[in-house]
């Protein structure tokens, strides 16, 4: 029989029912494996090559930091007598007598200070304070800051009114003016309690600018944080699990703490992440302008504003930690960027 070329019946064959090979089968997946939330974020972290190689610079410079002075063979507060203003590499007399003698004389490998001390373990201990300070400051941060934001947002009304108003009033007092009235005001008393309590010496050692700057931390810094974990957690709040829980009787803080905070962590590490070069640049100028740690303890910013008066009979004092403290900043902030992009759902595409 002729078949209607105007017919809309389809033209099967014997062939078109036959069972499908495994190439076929294989051909018709297009589903890829299950991943979970932070799977997902470190695939495409570890495809981001700036973020990659940001991250192993900064694990260099925390080995450099926290690694080399262990077993390097000067202190960062050891005076060698003859060795004022060595350039890199090169030796005092002394110590090139005793070379001549045959004995092995470690190199002074970005050269020493104008007291004779060691730039290169100087470096080292300042670049270790400055981390130090970056991280204990963002971390102070991260939790008065997600604590007060996250209580504001969830009880919203009257409660978030006030707090949020409180948190305008405090982005107007200058931290500078905070730091340098509190410096004045806790010399005396941290002082005495480092000199007469036991246990207490370190304060002594640290001093007392640098406890200043912890107390502005906790005080004025974390606002920013606050108003982050604020917003994240006004979209939250409503949620249906959120309404599960209190259906539950589940109590408010097990809520906050649970399912709110916890769904902010991805904005949180990203956030806490960026916090840490601001905080390190915030120290380094601090102690630039001499409010920073303790003399002989050194930090980038001291050492820094110790060399910019010899900037031109001698420049590499004060190049390497300014060259330093770019690079620690630049990696973290690269970095920051690398984890928001990896961990931010709107970035996906």
């Amino acid at each position: 029989m002729k078949e209607n070329p105007l017919s809309f019946q389809l033209k099967l064959k014997p062939e078109d029912f036959l069972p499908a090979t495994e190439e076929e089968k294989q051909s018709q997946v297009i589903m890829r494996e299950s991943v979970g939330f932070w799977q997902d974020g470190f695939r495409r972290l570890r495809k981001n090559k700036v973020a990659m190689v940001s991250l192993v610079v900064i694990i260099l410079v925390m080995i450099f930091s926290f690694i080399v002075p262990s077993f390097y063979p000067y202190t960062y507060k050891e005076q060698i007598k003859g060795a004022n203003n060595l350039a890199p590499m090169e030796y005092s007399q002394e110590e090139q007598a005793r070379i001549d003698a045959g004995e092995s004389v470690f190199p002074h490998v970005f050269g020493t200070d104008k007291m004779g001390r060691d730039y290169a373990i100087r470096v080292m201990m300042g670049s270790r304070i400055s981390l130090l300070v970056g991280l204990i400051a963002t971390a102070i941060i991260l939790v008065i800051g997600s604590a007060y934001g996250s209580i504001a947002a969830f009880f919203g009304g009257t409660v978030d009114l006030v707090m949020m108003r409180i948190v305008d009033i405090i982005y107007t007092i200058p931290d500078i003016l905070l730091i340098v009235l509190l410096s004045f005001t806790l010399k005396v008393p941290l002082t005495t309690l480092g000199e007469s309590v036991p246990g207490f010496h370190w304060v002594n050692v640290v001093g007392e600018n640098l406890i200043s700057i912890f107390i502005v931390f906790a005080l004025l810094y974390w606002v920013g944080m606050a108003r982050m974990v604020r917003s994240q957690v006004l979209m939250l709040k409503e949620s249906e699990y959120v309404t599960a829980a209190r259906a539950l009787g589940v109590g408010n803080g097990r809520i906050i703490k649970k399912h709110l905070l916890t769904n902010c962590i991805g904005t949180l590490i990203v956030t806490t992440t960026l916090q840490i070069p601001s905080s390190i640049f915030t120290e380094s100028f601090l102690s630039f302008l001499g409010l920073g740690v303790a003399v002989p303890l050194p930090s980038l910013g001291s050492l820094a504003s110790d060399a910019i008066n010899g900037m031109q009979t001698y420049p590499y004092l004060l190049f390497i930690p300014a060259l330093l403290i770019s690079l620690i900043i630049l990696s973290f902030n690269l970095f920051g960027d690398g984890l928001r992009d990896a961990f931010d759902p709107k970035l996906k595409n």
